[in-house]
Formats: C-alpha cells, sequence, structure tokens
C-alpha cells in the first residue's frame, strides 16, 4: 500500500504479507467450507493442501505417524499438466497414503504467473465401502431368497409327497389283502378328494367281498372304459398337434411364398415373429437367474418402440389409453438384441396400460441423453402411479403391485437385468395418483 504525504506525494510503500507455510488454518478452512468436518472411519472425508510450486506448506493430509503432511510433493503427472500446461486436473488420485477422488488448480500471482496448486480431494474408501456394504447386503438378500425358495418348494413338495407316500403305502396293504387299512385324509385338495375315494373303494370292497365275483366283472368294466377313454384322449391330443403344427409350417411356406407388397405379407411376418418371440419370451424368466447369450444386431431404437407399440395397440384400445408420441428420427443404429429389448419395452408399456384401468394417456418418446453418450427412450402415463416407499422396490423380483392374477412381480426385474445386460439403465420417477415415467438409457458408444 501506498503511503503518501500531506501534499499528495508518494514517500514509501508498506508491505505485508501472511505466511502460508505451517499456516493450516487456510487448508483446514477450505476443508471444512467443502466437507463440513465429515469423517469416514475416524478420517476425514475430504482434504485440502496449498503448493507451493510442487511442495506441500499448507494441508490437513496426513502421514502414517498422524503428522500433517507438509514438505512432500505433488506427483509429476500432476505437475506437468496444472504448472507447466496451465489445466486442471479432475482424476482418482494417489495422496500421501490413500486414494482419493481429487482436483487439483493452479494458483497464479497478480500477474498472471503460476506459483502454486491448489488441491481438494475426497476419499475413496467411503465409496468403496458403500460399494462393498451394498454388495455384501445383495449377497444377502439374495441368499435369503434362495432360501426362502428352498423353503417354499420343501413345504409344497413335502405337501404332495406325504400324501402320496400314504397312498402308495395304502395301495400295498390292498394289494396284500388289508381290506382295513384307511388312507389318514388331511387336506381339501385333489389328494384329499383322492385319498376320500379310496377309503370309500376300500370300505366297498370290505362290505362286498361276498359278492367277488360281481365286484370283479365290474373292476373289468370300468378298466375297459378309462382304457378306452385313455386312447380317446391321446387320439384328441394327437388330432390338435397335427393341425396345430400344421398351422405354423404352412405360416412359414406362405410367408415363404408371399412377394413384398403383397398386404398379406405383413400378416403372415407378424404370425411367425411372434411365435419366435413367445419362445423367447419363456426363456425371459431364466434370464433373472443365469445369463443367455445376447443375439446383438446393429438396430434402430425407433424401429423397436414402433414395433412394441403395434403390438400393444389393441390393448391400449380395449383399456381407453390414448397413445402419443415424439420420437427423434436423428437416432443412430446401436448394437442390441431386439427381441430382448422389444420384450423390455412390452413389459413397461403393458405395465403403464394396466395402471390406468379408467383409461388416460401415455406419451412414448426417443432422444439423446444430455451428456450424447446414450439413446433414450421414455414411457410417461397417467394412472395410478408408485408410492414412495414402493418406487425403490419395482426392480425386486416378485415385487408387484398387481392382483396376484394379473402379474408375477417378475416383468420389471427381468427388464432391468435385460438393459443392464446392454450397459444401460431404466430410471423411474413416480407420484401416487399422478402417474409414472420410466426412461430406458442405451448406451450409443455399442454402435453397428
Amino acid at each position: 500500500a501506498p503511503l503518501l504525504g500531506n501534499d499528495g506525494s508518494l514517500l514509501g510503500v508498506l508491505y505485508a504479507g501472511d505466511l502460508l507455510n505451517r499456516d493450516y488454518e487456510i487448508a483446514d478452512k477450505v476443508k471444512d467450507i467443502l466437507y463440513k468436518g465429515e469423517k469416514h472411519n475416524d478420517k476425514d472425508v475430504g482434504t485440502a493442501t496449498v503448493f507451493l510450486g510442487d511442495l506441500r506448506i499448507s494441508t490437513n493430509v496426513i502421514n502414517d505417524d498422524g503428522s500433517r503432511a507438509i514438505g512432500t510433493r505433488v506427483s509429476e503427472a500432476v505437475y506437468d499438466q496444472v504448472v507447466l500446461k496451465d489445466e486442471s486436473w479432475i482424476a482418482r488420485a494417489f495422496v500421501v497414503n490413500d486414494w482419493y477422488i481429487s482436483a487439483y488448480e493452479p494458483i497464479k500471482d497478480i500477474s498472471g504467473k503460476i506459483v502454486g496448486i491448489l488441491y481438494v480431494g475426497l476419499l475413496e474408501q467411503k465409496f468403496t465401502d458403500m460399494e462393498r456394504e451394498t454388495t455384501l447386503s445383495f449377497l444377502g438378500v439374495t441368499f435369503a431368497g434362495i432360501l426362502l425358495a428352498l423353503a417354499v418348494s420343501y413345504v409344497l413338495a413335502d405337501s404332495v409327497t406325504k400324501p402320496v407316500g400314504r397312498l402308495v403305502k395304502a395301495s400295498k396293504e390292498l394289494a396284500t389283502g388289508n381290506l382295513s387299512h384307511h388312507v389318514k385324509v388331511k387336506s381339501r385338495d385333489e389328494l384329499g378328494e383322492l385319498g376320500k375315494t379310496f377309503n370309500l373303494m376300500s370300505a366297498s370292497l370290505r362290505e362286498r367281498d361276498h359278492e367277488l365275483r360281481a365286484y370283479t366283472e365290474r373292476q373289468l368294466l370300468r378298466s375297459e372304459r378309462l382304457a378306452s377313454l385313455g386312447r380317446l384322449a391321446a387320439g384328441v391330443a394327437h388330432e390338435i398337434n397335427n393341425p396345430l403344427t400344421g398351422v405354423l409350417t404352412f405360416g412359414h411356406l406362405l410367408l415363404r411364398k408371399c412377394k413384398d407388397g403383397n398386404p398379406q405379407r405383413e400378416a403372415l411376418e407378424t404370425i411367425v415373429n411372434e411365435t419366435t418371440r413367445c419362445k423367447r419370451i419363456v426363456r425371459g424368466l431364466l434370464d433373472f437367474a443365469r445369463e443367455t447369450d445376447l443375439q446383438k444386431v446393429s438396430a434402430d431404437v425407433n424401429d423397436v418402440l414402433r414395433e412394441s407399440l403395434r403390438l400393444t395397440e389393441n390393448q391400449a384400445l380395449v383399456n381407453n389409453v390414448e397413445i402419443t408420441g415424439q420420437l427423434n428420427q436423428q437416432l443412430p443404429e446401436i448394437m442390441l438384441d431386439k427381441g430382448q429389448i422389444q420384450q423390455v419395452f412390452i413389459n413397461i408399456l403393458v405395465n403403464a396400460i394396466d395402471a390406468m384401468p379408467e383409461g388416460g394417456a401415455l406419451n412414448v418418446t426417443s432422444g439423446f441423453s444430455p451428456d450424447g453418450k446414450s439413446v433414450f427412450a421414455r414411457f410417461e402415463d397417467t394412472g395410478c402411479g408408485i408410492a414412495a416407499e414402493n418406487v425403490g422396490r419395482v426392480f425386486d423380483p416378485f415385487f408387484t403391485t398387481k392382483d396376484a392374477s394379473k402379474g408375477t412381480g417378475l416383468g420389471l426385474a427381468v427388464s432391468y437385468g435385460i438393459v443392464a445386460r446392454h450397459n444401460g439403465t431404466i430410471e423411474v420417477r413416480s407420484q401416487l395418483g399422478e402417474g409414472s415415467a420410466f426412461t430406458v438409457k442405451l448406451p450409443t458408444n455399442e454402435r453397428g
């Protein structure tokens, strides 16, 4: 600052400075402003450092012995980029003794000369611990689900095998001539009815043993009728199977003979394509437990959307749902499994239609994500919406808000797995009573 005389002439200059070396207040203040003193496992989540050149002169980065890392140097790569090239460094970096998600910016004097570096970093261990805890939680849920499935399977199997075992034992007793043996009936289902029938048969045999000849004749007649019924059933099954196979075979033959431009070709292609897709849909139940190979081809997401809308338009009409769409025609072709992505779109469309039993509007759009790294398909409905506590569970296996007769809770779980295997994401936004929006994003870097 200038020192002036009474007449305004310059008498001298007052010069003062604050020594930053080992002045920890500035580094600690930067850390407190950014990270509010947050800690993880007794370690500061955030750190800050002031470098003079490449040397730490004020820092809260801690050495292994608990002292501040004063006098340590920044890495050569960071120094070259920040000091020599005057460029920011934002990346994962190893700082003294831990990995940090770090940012380095040049410090310049009043003349614009770079004299040092300001560093702030976020402890990476916090996120790796969160990732590990999430993984363990998922494994725990998966293991619990497996145990529950095994328990349910055991109960179901036990409820079938025990009554069958009692029937087998009773049959053996009956075969040895013990007509007084009874089956204990503990259920009211078909097996229970079978047990009651067996007991009635045993009582009838016991009461009518003296009429063995007449009983034998009746049994022979009954056996003949059962055999005839069996042959009839087998014949009916054979006769039904043959025309069904013929329909599928002739569908392929007609498609081969049908030339392009024929108005019947689209209907024939729908028969063939949807028959093939049915096979893939059945196989989709296995995809949540084990992965199958993706049949990726270069395709336009808009084409898959149009085909999915065409296949669900009748259901939308029946439910009085009006479908509108704004598809971005500039989308590039990307590599995807058309059948599986179509299954994802149809699952979301059907769920949206089911969410509007009294009718409503469904808007389908496509476009680029703001960063340009993915294309998206968004489905927005005016249906019943999803409760806030359930939004995070919509992709859980077997979770559904539908009636048991309308859904198994596997559709969105399988869809989530399909999109994840395409390196994409599904996002959901919903408010109870105001509708839902599902957005499927697929990366553009997997182009054909």
